[in-house]
């Protein structure tokens, strides 16, 4: 009913099936259309006055898609990049076998017992195995829109998609991202390109993290949070997950999600200075 209600169609209205809104998907894929169209939204946002301002911040998360049961013959055959033998002489479950997707570890914070001593040993970071794609993304720390974004395989490395996602139309010049993003390469493009880094410091192999440079994250990660609340808003709240076979359409999947969330964002931007 709500969607009804935001689409303006009545009950009497004619609502298309889930195979009219695949073929539809099927379309934007074969044009290519979802970087026309968030270019043409992000002009939109422009003319409104949502530029990019005060930098930005970049993040990436893994979208889970349905775990794959593969033998270790055709796990190898398709980390070489060939069709599993097996695969060949059945058209129908080649069909639905997804051959981009991998594997990623994903680390979370392990929960300290409420009460325990902040002095005594703090649990290690979790680590959980996902399947699927990931979602890279820059937001404008001004307004938290989504400026740039990309899509890959889970396994791809947060750091090597930096330049693509930098956006050259910020009227901010700082760049924020976690340890990841952090290289040599990285450090070198951001100063070629008069940007001021913004990026986590690591800690000392084997040392502790120096008191100064732990105060410099901290205040860096109070900025940073920013984009992992959209993540999270993708992850939580629209329930993202990619059943689509292939990067092709997987990337559809994610920059629909990304188009949504700046859509969600504008109208509560100006549901904001509606007048009562």
């Amino acid at each position: 009913m709500s969607f009804q209600r935001l689409l303006g169609v009545g009950l009497d209205g004619t609502v298309p099936d889930a195979t009219t809104v695949w073929l539809f998907r099927e379309r934007l894929v074969q044009a290519k259309a979802i970087d026309k169209l968030f270019a043409r939204f992000d002009a939109a946002l422009t003319d409104r006055g949502y530029l990019a301002m005060g930098g930005q911040i970049i993040d990436a998360t893994v979208v889970p898609a349905p775990k794959q049961r593969n033998t270790e013959e055709e796990k190898a055959a398709i980390k070489e990049g060939r069709i599993p033998e097996t695969w060949k002489a059945k058209p129908a479950r080649l069909r639905q076998k997804d051959r981009d997707a991998r594997w990623s570890v994903k680390y979370t914070k392990a929960k300290v017992k409420e009460g325990a001593d902040p002095k005594a040993f703090k649990p290690v970071d979790l680590a959980i195995p996902m399947f699927g794609y990931k979602n890279h993304i820059g937001i404008d720390r001004a307004h938290g829109l989504i400026r740039t974004w990309d899509a890959s395989a889970a396994n791809a490395h947060d750091g090597a998609r930096l330049l693509d996602l930098i956006s050259t139309s910020n009227t901010g010049s700082g760049v924020r991202a976690d340890t990841a993003y952090r290289s040599k390469n990285n450090e070198a493009f951001l100063e070629r390109g008069m940007f001021k880094s913004h990026i986590h410091q690591r800690k000392p192999h084997r040392r502790a993290m120096p008191e100064r440079v732990a105060r410099a994250n901290a205040k860096r990660s109070a900025i940073r949070s920013a984009v992992e609340h959209v993540l999270a808003g993708q992850e939580h709240r629209m329930g993202l997950i990619v059943r689509t076979i292939g990067i092709a359409r997987a990337r559809i999947k994610i920059g629909m999600a990304n188009l949504a969330y700046n859509f969600q964002r504008l109208a509560w931007f100006e549901g904001r200075t509606a007048p009562a």
